[in-house]
């Protein structure tokens, strides 16, 4: 085990001066003569052509591998800022949009891979990657319905370069129309891809949105392992009968769960001091985010693309478009209900 995590080191060397330089860039560069550059989408921009302009090096492939462990650590530290009754205030509307927005999104992807004569599989990954967790709910329901490692990659590759896109777009694109924090935190919980990703997009947006795009999406998460258990058995007349419930439930639920709404409770009962929070969690969970999005650019293989072919990625696209205007929309309906 020290091993293993010994390997880690390299590479997170290489996130923590990236996501440094990243700061030092942040503070020097002024966007329109009042709001600096946002770190967490430089250092997203940066590993991105640093990973694709140059091999990156064998001993940190490790550690960038395993970016995400950093990135919950510090999900779970920003819990103790999270104030229950503030963000979830109106929890029917929240569940709402998730459900609809995971089925409306879930269903189209699948059909339209079908229309496109996607393989099955592949678009059972397209869907389920778009509408849950990205890469994660793909690694874990391609062994269930026992998917061709080039469907997983294939779809791996697609979710991966729209769901950056999202980090870099949504933000600019939602602070230009003046969309308000609460709308922009619920909207990224459920229209991103995977985790890393909608952190990225809530905080670079603002820590209002930030705080409430991390809830939703740890609340959107749980649902990863009953889908995946329907995939299985849906399925399951391609494939052997078996261990595929243990598995399901074994890896598909998100266990760091049950930290993060632990040190939330922790801070919306005030056992952690809103001044202590502030001068010494904040800081450390915020920059173990943004080791976490050195890691989302620096895992993302530009490359690899090229064999995807076009398809697939138009269909990513479409289904992402279709995911964020169904959550929007749902977002408006409630407010003009």
């Amino acid at each position: 085990m020290i091993a293993v995590w010994l390997s880690y080191l390299p590479g997170w060397a290489l996130m923590c001066v990236l996501s440094l330089i990243a700061m030092g860039i942040s503070k020097l560069v002024v966007i329109g003569g009042k709001e600096p550059l946002e770190a967490s989408a430089l250092v997203v921009v940066i590993g991105i052509i640093l990973r694709n302009a140059w091999r990156l090096p064998k001993p940190c492939v490790a550690g960038v591998k395993a970016a995400e462990q950093l990135l919950v650590l510090g999900i779970v530290l920003m819990g103790f800022g999270l104030n229950y009754e503030k963000v979830f205030k109106g929890s029917g509307e929240m569940l709402a949009v998730i459900l609809v927005t995971m089925s409306v999104g879930f269903i189209s992807i699948y059909l339209l891979s079908r229309w496109a004569k996607l393989s099955e599989k592949l678009g059972a990954l397209l869907a389920v990657g778009t509408c849950i967790c990205g890469g994660t709910a793909i690694a874990l329901v391609a062994p269930l319905i026992k998917a061709k490692e080039e469907e997983t990659s294939y779809s791996v590759a697609v979710i991966a370069l729209w769901g950056v896109a999202a980090v870099l777009l949504y933000p600019l694109v939602a602070k230009s129309l003046g969309v308000t924090d609460h709308d922009f935190g619920l909207f990224a919980g459920t229209a991103i891809h995977s985790t890393p990703q909608v952190v990225g997009a809530g905080f670079i947006f603002s820590e209002e949105a930030g705080e409430l795009a991390t809830a939703v999406k740890l609340i959107r998460n749980c649902f990863m392992a009953p889908l995946a258990l329907l995939l299985a058995l849906w399925f399951s007349r391609q494939m052997a009968q078996g261990e595929k419930s243990k598995v399901s439930f074994a890896r598909a639920f998100p266990w760091f769960l049950f930290a993060y709404f632990l040190t939330s409770w922790l801070g919306t009962q005030g056992y952690v001091s809103e001044a202590f929070f502030k001068h010494y969690l904040e800081p450390v969970g915020k920059f173990l985010i943004l080791l976490g999005m050195a890691g989302v650019g620096l895992n993302t293989d530009l490359g690899s693309l090229r064999r995807v072919g076009m398809m697939p990625l138009v269909i990513g696209l479409i289904g992402a478009a279709i995911v964020a205007s169904v959550s929007a929309g749902m977002i408006a309906w409630f407010h003009h209900g």
